[in-house]
């Protein structure tokens, strides 16, 4: 069978046969314990930190904060919002596809809440994510090599900011200073990180049906352990697929640092709406130096995210009280703004995927036309596409 037959069959089997919705989203036992989470974390704020030095007259400065600049942060996260929903259709929805801008920003949405409300370092968005684009009918190995090339563009942003402001910061290019741990090491670790996608992408594009065809011929072990070697293969694909979509001059792979840089932009509006902003390299580095508490075990990084800016400000000399006032009221946008209507999405999508398995029973299917595809012909076996 061709690569673009194999390809079309998947895509038919994965329309025709349903999967559920991922059960890491919403269940009862994980609903409860986010619910006890957010009740610990709000006791906390509430009883616990008031006590403490000098902090309980700063969270009182919280009613105090300039209003303009709060709404303005809230405008900011909202186009934060659409830099993302831009980006997924980007990346995929490339030529005829049942996902408009309605089932786009559904996804996103619903796959943004669940990446904030669930301790799983964004798996929870990923599967979602994954998941609804399968169900639409768009086959396993396209949505690997985009799902790839997706997060591929979207922390190249995180990692070059790193590297970028690190450097900049540590070398006194950029104004604010800062030490070796806290400008040098993490542009170092960002070095490291870009080195490595820069060597996947050296993998021959037939790397998997190179795989595939040793391990067919050298028994049960040979076959488990070219399945695990393809794994890179799918990482050069999304790779190369990413690289593709900005030689081709995509405008709509802006929405990556439109996604991080409206963020930002929250974090310094909050800055102004308390007294007066450190340098902006200076919020810039300790941002993405603290969302790197996303990846503790919490809740959407609830505490850990907060800790890590906080202590990110600290190190570079910015004023405690006026940090903390401006994280926390920054969370208080990105991280709650999104979670009703994420939610409202999440059902919506639901009725989406219903709509959707209805036209597949009805016959709708795709056209065979798929011209304007951009992934290259590589680690996947032919055009993933």
């Amino acid at each position: 069978m061709k690569p673009e037959e194999m390809e079309r069959a998947e895509e038919e089997q994965a329309a025709h046969h349903g999967e559920e919705m991922p059960r890491v989203l919403i269940t009862r036992r994980r609903m409860i314990g986010f619910a006890l989470f957010v009740l610990a974390v709000v006791a906390f704020l509430y009883f616990v930190l008031p006590k403490l030095a000098g902090v309980g007259k700063t969270l009182h400065r919280l009613e105090g904060g300039n209003t303009w600049w709060i709404i303005a942060g809230g405008v900011f996260e909202v186009c934060s919002f659409g830099g993302y929903v831009v980006l997924f259709r980007t990346v995929f929805v490339r030529g005829w596809s049942r996902i408009g801008w309605r089932e786009s920003y559904q996804i996103t949405m619903a796959g943004l809440a669940a990446t904030r409300l669930f301790a799983a370092a964004g798996a929870g968005g990923i599967a979602l994510t994954a998941w609804a684009v399968r169900r639409s009918g768009m086959g396993p190995r396209t949505v690997a090599c985009r799902m790839v090339a997706f997060m591929v563009l979207l922390y190249s942003v995180y990692v070059g900011s790193l590297l970028i402001a690190g450097v900049g910061l540590g070398t006194g290019l950029f104004p604010g200073g800062g030490a070796f741990a806290i400008t040098y090491l993490p542009a170092i670790l960002a070095a490291i990180i870009l080195a490595g996608a820069f060597a996947v992408t050296l993998l021959p594009e037939d790397t998997e049906r190179r795989l595939n065809r040793w391990g067919s011929g050298y028994g049960r072990r040979a076959r488990w352990i070219a399945r695990a070697l393809t794994v890179p293969a799918l990482a050069a694909s999304g790779v190369r697929t990413a690289l593709s979509l900005i030689r081709s001059r995509e405008w709509g792979v802006l929405g990556a640092p439109a996604w991080w840089g409206f963020d930002i932009c929250v974090l310094w509006a909050m800055f102004h709406a308390f007294g007066t902003p450190p340098p902006f390299t200076v919020i810039w580095m300790a941002y993405f130096v603290g969302t790197l508490g996303n990846l503790l075990p919490l809740p959407g990084g609830l505490g850990g995210v907060e800790g890590g800016m906080i202590g990110a400000f600290a190190a570079f000399g910015v004023d405690f009280n006026l940090a903390v006032l401006a994280v926390l009221s920054y969370r208080g946008i990105s991280f709650w703004l999104p979670t009703l209507p994420g939610a409202v999405a999440y059902f919506q999508l639901r009725r989406t995927v219903a709509r959707w398995r209805g036209d597949i029973a009805t016959g709708q299917h795709e056209p065979a036309a798929r011209a304007d595809s951009v992934e290259p012909t590589g680690a996947l076996g032919g055009s993933v596409g």
